[in-house]
């Protein structure tokens, strides 16, 4: 009831596409530029909907992958092979278009740049989308937090932002990025394959006793699996937000 209250006092907008980035053999990012934007904390989602012709119209939740930047809200949608949306997104949207968008929407998934607790940030597959976005805001707002990043995907061509998360663990010691390849990892790589287990997060991840805030988003088997692993491994319940969607792990 409260999420519709509150979707009830949003208005759709117009979007106008200004570029279409390739990020994975199916995921593209999107950079729209909505003139009346309000503004957005990292983690927080958008309504994208598209009207057909003959007047039927299907809507889809998008996480933002931007850091708030003025009227600028970027979107990065994964191709879904039976998706009404998502094609149509990634593989027909072009420069100029116009998207209708609602938004922002999400008020518990969120993290608040004054905030200086450590955080842990664990992404499955397309669920890195909003955790980019904390990892952007932290580096826009000269945020000196530090953050962990662990980022399951199944295969090198999957990874998301990869260039980026690159060079960013790379140059800023107090940000830590670090893949889990379940499926194939790249030539030379040094580490397991294989789904996140405990034995793999308690290396990766801040010691329970720092009581970092834990945001977790991912396929729904990935998300239940990552937060049971926290639990199981002395995390405060209270310091845990997850975000899940669909039916399987990452």
């Amino acid at each position: 009831m409260a999420r519709a209250a509150v979707l009830g006092r949003l208005s759709w907008r117009a979007a106008q596409v200004l570029e279409v980035r390739h990020e994975s053999t199916s995921a593209r990012t999107l950079a729209l530029d909505l003139p009346d934007w309000p503004g957005h904390l990292p983690g927080q989602h958008v309504d994208v909907r598209l009207t057909a012709a003959d007047g039927y119209q299907a809507q889809r939740s998008y996480s933002i992958a931007s850091a708030p930047d003025g009227s600028r809200v970027e979107l990065t949608v994964e191709r879904l092979a039976d998706g009404e949306v998502s094609p149509y997104l990634t593989d027909e949207l072009r420069p100029g278009n116009l998207l209708e968008l609602r938004g922002p929407i999400g008020g518990w998934f969120v993290w608040h740049p004054g905030d200086l607790d450590p955080v842990l940030l664990l992404g499955g597959g397309s669920g890195v989308v909003p955790l980019m976005a904390i990892v952007r805001t932290r580096i826009a707002t000269a945020s000196t937090t530090p953050m962990r990043l662990v980022y399951s995907t199944r295969t090198p061509d999957t990874v998301l932002y990869g260039d980026q998360l690159r060079r960013l663990g790379e140059r800023d010691p107090a940000l830590r990025v670090d893949l889990v390849y379940t499926r194939r990892a790249p030539p030379g790589w040094q580490g397991a394959v294989g789904r996140l287990d405990g034995a793999r997060l308690a290396t990766l991840a801040w010691p329970p006793t720092d009581r970092p805030a834990c945001f977790v988003c991912g396929p729904t088997g990935f998300a239940e699996a990552a937060a049971n692993l926290l639990v199981d491994q002395g995390y405060a319940p209270e310091r845990i937000r997850i975000e899940r969607f669909g039916p399987s792990g990452a």
